[in-house]
């Protein structure tokens, strides 16, 4: 199976990409924790990535296109993959294309999850990450058993630059003006499925495995 998952961030992608991984034994490729990953170890495509993400805006598409083409290669996804958090833009998405026919591969679904702007700011705003071990919490849905600190691993808890609040304006524009429209792209291939991500987690993972069972028509 290789899906797609789009939305704006906060929708909770992530999450149901877990579930969906662990469920269906695919692998899930976080364009996020790959340039944090690159960022982290300072490598060429990090270091040109980091301003880019400190200010909430798009990395530009030959770093993204070049990580997620390096982990397509990896024999570990030859059973499937959902990519979460890319594409993020049409030319993004033509050069995914290019890269899955070279390899005789194709998309089976793209699911668009839909969540409200007050709710996306809601949950970005109040989330907090391990800069160690990449574990998420939230202060109000799902806030860490041990206050401030990662429950994994003991390591403060920090609120990353793209959840500040301005930043979050910044992704929530430059998401409506850049990636809406591969809702349009997907919708043209006959891939796309719309879910509602303002449900419970367990509520939005049940409609998830439904949308994913239903086969798509030409």
């Amino acid at each position: 199976m290789r899906l797609v998952f789009l939305g704006a961030p906060g929708v909770g992608k992530g999450t149901q990409a877990d579930k969906v991984a662990a469920q269906y034994r695919i692998r899930k490729i976080s364009t996020g924790d790959l340039l944090r990953e690159a960022v982290r170890n300072k490598t060429t495509l990090g270091l040109e990535a980091h301003e880019h993400m400190d200010q909430g805006k798009l990395v530009p598409d030959s770093v993204v296109i070049g990580l997620v083409r390096e982990k397509l290669n990896d024999p570990s996804h030859a059973n499937g993959f959902i990519l979460d958090g890319f594409p993020r833009t049409v030319p993004q998405a033509e050069s995914l294309a290019k890269v899955l026919v070279a390899r005789d591969l194709h998309l089976d679904r793209v699911i668009n999850f839909r969540v409200s702007r007050e709710e996306i700011v809601k949950r970005l705003s109040g989330r907090r990450s391990c800069p160690k071990c990449q574990a998420t919490y939230h202060v109000e849905f799902a806030p860490s058993k041990t206050s401030s600190v990662c429950e994994r691993c003991g390591e403060t808890l920090v609120q990353r630059s793209d959840d500040q609040p301005e930043a979050i304006e910044t992704r929530l524009r430059v998401y409506e003006e850049q990636t809406a429209p591969l809702i349009n792209f997907y919708e043209k291939k006959h891939l796309l499925s719309h879910l509602n991500g303002a449900e419970t987690v367990e509520t939005v993972y049940q409609n998830l495995v439904k949308a994913l069972a239903i086969p798509q028509t030409a």
